[in-house]
């Protein structure tokens, strides 16, 4: 799909943001991917327990994002609604070299392309 992987790699030209992939959120398949995408392997299933876990809570709602922070990096997990089953679109931002609030914006930015 080459549309979809020159979307991805757009992302990739904000600051911070290595890497980006765009999963099934049901399947887990991934649809395209560009840079470092090896945190996002188990996105879909971080994003179905963060779901899980919130709606035992209490939460109502969709899904709209899971952060997962380490030392050196934030992997983001954004839930993209579309017909059929939403596709997650992850990424990852180094915490040195960009805000987390500016990368979730550009990353939002680039969902609305994807699925344009």
């Amino acid at each position: 799909m080459p549309s979809l992987d020159a979307a991805l790699g757009r992302a990739l030209t904000a600051p911070g943001i290595s890497g980006a992939m765009l999963l099934d959120a049901v399947t887990g398949l991934s649809y395209a991917e560009s840079g470092d995408v090896s945190g996002s392997q188990d996105s879909c299933e971080i994003a179905e327990i963060a779901r899980t876990r919130l709606n035992r809570a209490g939460a109502s709602g969709e899904l709209e994002s899971v952060v997962v922070t380490t030392s050196t990096r934030h992997l983001v997990t954004l839930q993209l609604a579309r017909r059929g089953d939403p596709l997650l679109l992850c990424a990852t931002v180094d915490r040195e070299r960009t805000n987390l609030t500016w990368a979730l914006r550009e990353l939002h930015r680039h969902a609305d392309e994807l699925l344009a």
